[in-house]
């Protein structure tokens, strides 16, 4: 999986071929464009942890295309600025989707082998009903406990307005868990629902949020997942920080 900056991405190369030397060229056999992902900022960017994730979790092969920290829409993004979220980004194929949910459909079309979504129907609408909960609700969550892998704030006195969010998502999980068996949202294998709820885990360990025993358990899970690891161990090397999203407490 190849790392590209949005600069390079957009870069075409200069110059031409010789006139003769194109006349004795053959066409090429048209090979599909490999996929790509337009990321932001590892520690900030909940979003693009979430596409990333469905990504990996689907097995897809992609280059990671980084957006710049200092492009101003990713920033209006982070900072909950922008009337909508653009990144992630993903192109496939000739097709271009942007949303998380947006991209966990189309990734379990593509790849239905994946198991993004349970198989059974009313598991399947089950998972549907709280990723899209997840995808547009939780504004009070989002601006009071800010994705920040770097950080951690032992004791953190959480705002009273985020409060029923985080007992919501609370009940979500305690509820999926119960129903599905664990040790994922729905079941042995994680799916798009674990992808979209990942990020509120990081947010929970940050700002030690403390959590019923299942939903304890089911956040060490999601954190132990290789691929959680490899995201933070790249967010904790990331040099740029933003100032807003560093709250000192």
């Amino acid at each position: 999986m190849a790392v590209i900056t949005a600069a390079k991405a957009a870069a075409k190369p200069r110059g031409g071929k010789p006139v003769a030397a194109a006349a004795r060229s053959r066409p090429a056999p048209a090979v599909a464009a490999r996929a790509s992902l337009t990321l932001s900022s590892r520690n900030y960017s909940s979003w693009s942890l979430r596409g990333w994730l469905l990504a990996r979790f689907a097995g897809l092969e992609f280059d990671e295309v980084m957006v710049p920290p200092d492009d101003a829409g990713a920033r209006r993004e982070l900072l909950l600025l922008a009337p909508s979220i653009r990144v992630p980004c993903l192109r496939h194929e000739g097709a271009t989707v942007w949303n998380t949910f947006a991209i966990g459909i189309y990734l379990h079309e593509q790849f239905p082998q994946a198991g993004l979504l349970p198989a059974d129907r009313l598991a399947r609408a089950h998972c549907l009903a709280v990723c899209g909960e997840m995808n547009s609700g939780f504004a009070n969550l989002r601006s009071a406990l800010p994705m920040n892998l770097k950080a951690h704030h032992p004791g953190y006195k959480v705002w009273t307005g985020a409060q029923p969010d985080i007992e919501r998502i609370v009940e979500i999980w305690a509820e999926c868990l119960a129903s599905h068996g664990g040790p994922f949202l729905f079941g042995g294998r994680r799916g798009m629902a674990d992808a979209l709820f990942a990020p509120v885990v990081t947010r929970f360990r940050t700002y030690d949020v403390k959590l019923p025993a299942p939903c304890a358990k089911f956040a060490d899970t999601i954190l132990a997942m290789p691929e959680m690891r490899e995201w933070i161990a790249a967010a904790k090397q990331e040099p740029e920080d933003i100032q807003e999203l560093d709250m000192d407490f």
